[in-house]
């Protein structure tokens, strides 16, 4: 689930638009050549930008050269960091540091602040100049020159924690047994489905491990982050981070808290009714809150196999993890997409290293755009089963949308989304499509004959999806980020205000208490490598089932739960006029314009009001509320 960020600059990969641009025409979706900010035909770099006296032509002439440096060394920065998380060496990420550091430099110069600053908001700038302007801006303001030393501090501290993260060696300690080493992988395959108490509480605490070892990184990347941050006049790194939806830190906490009060009574049926089943299941009383190690998830973001009538993997099993790759790839080219550059298929790192594999990487999924234009990239461990089968669904549409917006026509600088959710939300709607029976028949996956229940689909995808994962998003992971920025959390009360956090808005308590030992938070890696932007998946998923029942509704002409979007081109155009703008539109206005509506959870809670009625008629006599 995620747009990879910025090389050392931890700005997250996105992208957006709507169906027409005032300035843009539409043209073909085939592969385009490079195009006049092509790396290859850059320019060396030299110090200074060469910027005409202040006049019509001088933010354009600033925007050219910036764009065309900017390009350049982001793709050297990105392509380091890639190598850098797909093998994991202290070279590698001596590297990434170094790349980072002199894209970092240069788009936070002292003299790319001065030149922003003075152009912002001129009466003779154009919207497009205007967009530009203000991206450039909160680039600068990740890194400016002004700290100093510490922007540089901040790059090493951000490399050193993402590696002690991956690099880790896992050991499990089941009480009575052999302790031995596990993979994050091996050790989510040894608990999924297991009835083993202490097996599921030793791997659950196996994973929160590294920890520890990560808190004093922590509190330094806290500092750091939040001190360059208010340096360029933000009220912390959290509010950077909301500034790319135009809004404040507190005004993006009134609309996570908005869509957690909309999702809570649905979560609260399925909570229960989940509590009950696993106390059935594990032979234990109903507990108040459900224990942390009872869910295969390791946060609780998700509930799989719950269900267990429903298992995907079955048919899975049998294929090569390549043939999921390239279902998902067909998905595309199905709706009218091209099919993946040669290139892509060379350079990416695609499939689960064996466990005596001496090299290391993130095994976190992710889609990479390189230079900005072709050079398009996923990361991921991909095995032969239903998880990975929708993860490459969704990571594809975040390459596809990076081959959508590289044209000349989108300066690289707004290469992204009109806010970040949207990259987000093309990628788990795609996921969704792929969810859908039909497809899930037309692929082979489940037999031509299979009829599964409709409220126990449902079930399953809100165990799996956005019913149990708003919660988590919205309230524990994204509040608790907003404290350690925006509040300056004190480092005494990190893991006390997670599980606080946990209890509170998803019912969940860990195994045994976790005292301030232990840094639990610091296991997520968004905390580490993709800092104070949670509430992206979160939004993504009111504008992905937006989305999903305007395509249902104006396209397809059928029920939501039941749409197929394979084969189908209209489908394809209208996705594509949403991905080819990049940043180049409000994201208010592609909301509207997209759909024909603000920006609303009405969409995803119609999706699932038949399973919430079934919860209440189950629940009934039950105390609901944890």
């Amino acid at each position: 689930m995620h747009p990879r960020t910025l090389a050392g600059l931890g700005m997250a990969m996105l992208a957006a638009g709507i169906m027409s641009a005032w300035y843009l025409t539409r043209d073909s979706r085939a592969a385009k050549p490079a195009d006049a900010h092509s790396v290859a035909e850059a320019p060396p770099l030299v110090p200074g930008l060469q910027v005409e006296p202040a006049g019509p032509q001088d933010v354009a002439v600033f925007l050219e050269q910036y764009n065309t440096q900017y390009r350049r060394l982001w793709a050297a920065a990105e392509g380091a960091k890639f190598t850098a998380e797909s093998d994991i060496t202290d070279a590698n990420s001596t590297a990434r540091v170094e790349a980072g550091r002199a894209l970092g430099d240069y788009v936070g110069s002292t003299e790319v602040i001065d030149k922003v600053r003075q152009m912002r908001g001129r009466p003779d700038v154009t919207p497009l100049q205007e967009r530009q302007l203000n991206a450039a801006w909160r680039l600068a303001a990740h890194y400016p020159a002004p700290v100093g030393e510490r922007v540089r501090y901040l790059i090493s501290t951000e490399a050193q924690a993402t590696d002690s993260l991956y690099a880790t060696t896992w050991m499990l300690k089941v009480p009575g047994r052999p302790e031995r080493a596990v993979t994050p992988n091996g050790l989510d395959e040894m608990v999924a489905g297991s009835r083993d108490l202490k097996l599921r509480q030793a791997a659950w605490e196996c994973s929160k491990d590294v920890g520890p070892r990560l808190r004093d990184l922590l509190v330094d990347l806290q500092g750091l982050r939040n001190g360059v941050a208010r340096e360029m006049g933000f009220s912390s790194y959290f509010g950077l981070e909301t500034d790319n939806y135009g809004m404040s830190a507190d005004e993006m906490m009134t609309l996570m808290d908005d869509l957690v009060v909309g999702i809570m009574p649905l979560y609260q049926q399925l909570h229960c009714w989940t509590r009950y089943e696993l106390a059935r299941r594990y032979n234990q009383p109903v507990p108040d809150r459900i224990p942390a190690h009872w869910l295969d998830n390791r946060y609780g973001q998700a509930w799989p196999g719950i269900v267990e009538d429903i298992n995907l993997d079955a048919k899975l099993k049998q294929v090569q993890p390549s043939w999921i790759v390239q279902q998902a790839e067909g998905f595309y080219v199905s709706m009218g997409f091209p099919r993946l550059p040669a290139d892509f298929w060379a350079r990416s790192d695609l499939y689960e290293l064996p466990p005596d594999s001496p090299r290391r990487k993130n095994t976190h999924a992710s889609a990479w755009h390189v230079d900005l234009d072709q050079d398009v990239r996923a990361l991921m461990s991909v095995k032969p089963n239903y998880e990975w089968f929708s993860t490459t669904h969704h990571e594809l549409g975040h390459v596809y949308y990076y081959l959508a917006y590289s044209r000349p026509e989108v300066p690289p600088i707004l290469r992204e989304g009109a806010n970040r959710a949207f990259h987000e939300g093309i990628g788990t709607l795609v996921e969704l499509a792929a969810g859908q029976v039909p497809y899930l028949k037309q692929a082979g996956i489940l037999a031509p004959e299979a009829a599964p229940d409709q409220i126990r689909w449902l079930l399953n995808q809100a165990l799996t999806g956005p019913v149990v994962f708003l919660p988590f998003a919205c309230g524990t992971m994204t509040h608790w980020e907003y404290d350690l920025y925006e509040k300056d959390l004190p480092r005494n009360l990190y893991n006390t205000r997670w599980w606080e956090y946990a209890a509170k808005y998803q019912g969940i308590v860990p195994p045994s208490p976790r005292g301030e030992e232990w840094c639990d938070p610091a296991t997520k890696t968004h905390v580490i490598d993709d800092p104070a932007q949670y509430y992206d998946y979160a939004l993504s998923e009111v504008i992905l089932h937006q989305l999903h029942r305007y395509i249902c509704r104006e396209i397809l002409h059928q029920d939501v739960h039941e749409a197929n979007y394979y084969g189908n081109k209209a489908v394809g155009d209208y996705l594509d006029s949403i991905m080819r703008l990049g940043a180049t539109r409000d994201w208010a206005q592609v909301m509207r314009e997209a759909t024909g509506e603000e920006l609303s959870s009405a969409a995803l809670l119609e999706y699932y009001a038949p399973l919430q009625a079934w919860l209440e008629q189950q629940n009934a006599g039950r105390v609901v509320a944890f």
